[in-house]
């Protein structure tokens, strides 16, 4: 989830002297700059060398996603079995949460951008997807209802996700990208962690009774929008005379060859990458897991998510942010050829979810600190949302061509036939992609 900083400041490819190439400090706003008291206010957390605005985008990551995890844990068997739709209509409705998000990222980069308001997109975001907890509960049984909920909700993940890795990056060192991210995305990964614990338990005390997550869902999403206002600080500095955040200049981020290579070669992957709905939904059909117990697949994928985010963010930054990138792809391979192959019982639960925690600690974070560094500070949240776009349009794409698949030809075949394309994936990533480029810190 990168070209290191040192690289990008002398490669001709690569924004000449961008914030990257900066320190975290000189990223702020005047009055922060001004005062040494102020820098050192800002430390760093622990002896890692991550910002403290780092840790409370954390923190509000991960209470956000104590809530949006709540609700993913029991949507897949909600729609499915109470609702009764086919994995068809699944698929379509799955898709449409990746797709809005796409549609509405790059705009909420370029007017965090633009306008110099990163954390204000971001709360906005954050506001939107809140209300719309409570939007499911008015959704009741009516599909076209839900599906303005989910498409309200994702167009809050998409505003605020741009802005938020923008201020990671803007907050981080060029040394210590891989790590920030790492950090946040294992306290992301915390909430992760945490909400289907509690979807869970809410399902066993009040079996069936969907209504309960949903209203506790929305006051643990308030909670975190409290967090972002009071302990997130912007990162606001002033544009250099002939630097403009326009929509021009975004897209001519695409002509740069090794961001438009990254670019092709993440739309690539992430068209035959399965979302975590169906790969859970496979896990239950393969083994008859009963409904009550669903919720707790997830904690499988987040708990070696978690353990590992940090470790292969530091890694990262040393071995080539790209190389661990692709690295966490061939660890899905595994966990799909799982899927596919003989083995049953809990031993396949468990290899196919610390597989599927690897791939997401080596790829999601680690993405964003590869990207980082080949896009202008002014143009940051909107470059990052540009390529955060690509990937979850190609995921759109794939969960509805997943979802057919699954209905015309049955599990197995739609199962085999992602398998071998994501192996053509990957060895067409190992060349599109800039490894051969890549500096380590």
């Amino acid at each position: 989830m990168y070209i290191s900083s040192s690289r990008a400041g002398g490669h001709p490819e690569s924004p000449a002297p961008p914030v990257s190439a900066k320190s975290p400090a000189a990223s702020d706003t005047a009055s922060d700059t001004a005062s040494p008291a102020g820098r050192r206010a800002r430390g760093t957390w622990w002896r890692a060398g991550v910002d403290a605005n780092v840790l409370a985008l954390g923190s509000v990551s991960m209470v956000t996603d104590i809530s949006s995890e709540m609700i993913t844990a029991v949507l897949p068997m909600y729609v499915i079995f109470t609702l009764g739709l086919s994995p068809l209509q699944f698929g379509a409705l799955n898709g449409m949460y990746f797709g809005v998000t796409a549609l509405v990222r790059v705009a909420g980069g370029h007017a965090a951008d633009r306008w110099q308001r990163r954390k204000l997109v971001a709360g906005s975001g954050y506001a939107l997807s809140a209300a719309c907890k409570l939007g499911l509960l008015a959704a009741g049984a009516s599909v076209p209802v839900l599906g303005a909920v989910i498409a309200a909700d994702r167009t809050g993940k998409g505003l605020r996700t741009g802005p938020r890795d923008a201020l990671i990056s803007l907050s981080s060192t060029p040394e210590t990208l891989g790590r920030s991210f790492g950090a946040h995305r294992a306290l992301d990964t915390t909430g992760a962690f945490l909400g289907p614990l509690a979807a869970f338990g809410l399902l066993l005390a009040t079996p069936g009774h969907y209504d309960t997550v949903f209203v506790a869902s929305f006051c643990v999403a308030a909670l975190a929008v409290m967090i972002l206002v009071l302990f997130v600080r912007d990162r606001r500095q002033p544009m250099e005379q002939g630097e403009r955040a326009t929509v021009r200049a975004v897209l001519a981020l695409l002509l740069r060859p090794g961001f438009r290579r990254v670019g092709v070669g993440v739309l690539l992957l992430g068209t035959v990458t399965l979302s975590d709905s169906f790969v859970y939904l496979l896990i239950q059909q393969r083994l008859d897991i009963s409904e009550e117990y669903f919720p707790l697949l997830p904690l499988g994928t987040t708990g070696a998510y978690l353990l590992l985010a940090m470790p292969l963010g530091r890694f990262a930054d040393k071995a080539g942010r790209l190389r661990v990138f692709v690295a966490g792809y061939a660890a899905l391979l595994c966990a799909y050829l799982l899927l596919f192959g003989p083995v049953g019982g809990p031993l396949l639960v468990v290899l196919t979810l610390v597989l599927h925690g690897v791939f997401y600690a080596a790829t999601d974070g680690v993405l964003m600190a590869a990207v980082g560094p080949m896009v202008p500070a002014h143009l940051r949240a909107a470059g990052m949302s540009l390529i955060q776009t690509g990937q979850s349009m190609a995921t759109l794409a794939s969960s509805v061509l997943f979802g057919a698949a699954w209905s015309m030809w049955g599990l197995h075949t739609a199962l085999a036939v992602a398998l071998a394309v994501l192996v053509v994936a990957v060895a067409a990533a190992l060349i599109i992609l800039p490894l051969r480029e890549e500096h380590t810190a």
